[in-house]
């Protein structure tokens, strides 16, 4: 028996991650709910940090930069947006200029302007990080394949937690990553370590 293989190496595809050229950052709900908040994250100081450097590493190289933030229902137990826990972290505050899309659903294109405000930068790929791993992640990495755009991945800048498996067991943060980054890296995306990926 054959090793297993990813669909995008069985089809010959480019397996390196974005060009820095050709990218723009999008940072997902890099917020407070998921640190100090409802939903802490296993792991979220370090992928906060691996987030800045990579923030860092674009701005360093004119990549552009999209921030996008959740909001839930005024009030609601989480993401409200009246509190304080939808605030954008500090670590990876947006600059003057750096797009800034407020979505409702976990799919950051629906419901909001990103497409447009990413083909605007004229860019063909987006490197995408951020929160959850399980839930807005891997929904907007989906969302982003279906549009047409090549992506990559920063798996060290995505956390996700501790999951009930519906039979009275858990699915460890660890165990979730793990499938969720190696499920996207079959056919819809690059994923890489960290930002030491471009150098």
């Amino acid at each position: 028996m054959t090793a297993p293989q990813t669909i995008l190496t069985m089809a010959g595809a480019p397996l390196t991650p974005s060009a820095l050229d050709s990218a723009a950052l999008v940072l997902i709900d890099l917020q407070r709910e998921y640190t100090d908040g409802a939903l802490p994250l296993v792991g979220v100081e370090a992928a906060v940090a691996e987030a800045a450097a990579l923030l860092t590493l674009a701005r360093d190289h004119g990549v552009p930069v999209i921030h996008v933030v959740h909001h839930g229902k005024p009030g609601g137990a989480i993401f409200n947006p009246d509190g304080p826990f939808v605030a954008i972290l500090p670590a990876v505050a947006p600059l003057d200029g750096e797009a800034i899309i407020v979505k409702a659903k976990a799919n950051s294109f629906t419901g909001t302007n990103l497409e447009e405000v990413a083909r605007a930068t004229g860019r063909t790929d987006l490197i995408i990080a951020g929160f959850m791993t399980h839930n807005c992640v891997s929904s907007t990495v989906r969302g982003a394949n279906d549009r047409g755009w090549r992506v990559t991945v920063v798996s060290a800048a995505t956390a996700t937690r501790d999951l009930p498996d519906g039979q009275g067991g858990i699915v460890t943060a660890a165990e979730l990553q793990r499938g969720v980054l190696t499920g996207l890296s079959d056919t819809l995306a690059i994923v890489v370590t960290d930002a030491g990926a471009w150098g």
